[in-house]
């Protein structure tokens, strides 16, 4: 068996092609006092997800993320794109989601307390995939 050789000062490597992300990403924060209160949050949220907001056109994922220490509590909504998602704000049970999401923030047994400040709203400007390592120029 050869091994491969490493690649002289002059070649290059491509990337491998990144997908072309087009969605549009609502990130909810919460900072919360432990790991139960951590799993009841997202047990609390999963539910809202498939109860109010799964359904709606446009809707692609939610996906929640916890810290290891656990102090904090992501969950990333994806959508099609800003209009998708501000077609769902404009036609959803708003008052009917934000009702539920406070009955399941007061029926958790630990605290948890949001941390957006300003609509949680973003869409993907940059992302970096995997790739040679840069060589020394000099």
């Amino acid at each position: 068996m050869v091994a491969p050789r490493a690649p002289a000062p002059t070649e290059t490597r491509r990337n491998p092609p990144m997908d072309t992300d087009s969605g549009f990403y609502s990130i909810i924060d919460y900072t919360v006092d432990g790991h139960g209160t951590q799993r009841e949050l997202v047990a609390a949220f999963a539910e809202i997800q498939e109860r109010w907001v799964r359904f709606h056109p446009g809707y692609r994922s939610a996906r929640f993320h916890v810290s290891t220490d656990g102090t904090r509590v992501y969950n990333i909504v994806r959508w099609d794109s800003e209009t998708a998602y501000r077609d769902f704000v404009a036609t959803s049970d708003t008052e009917g989601r934000m009702a539920a999401i406070q009955a399941a923030l007061d029926g958790l047994s630990g605290q948890a307390e949001p941390r957006m400040s300003g609509p949680p709203t973003y869409t993907v400007v940059r992302e970096i995939g995997p790739g040679p390592r840069p060589t020394d120029p000099s």
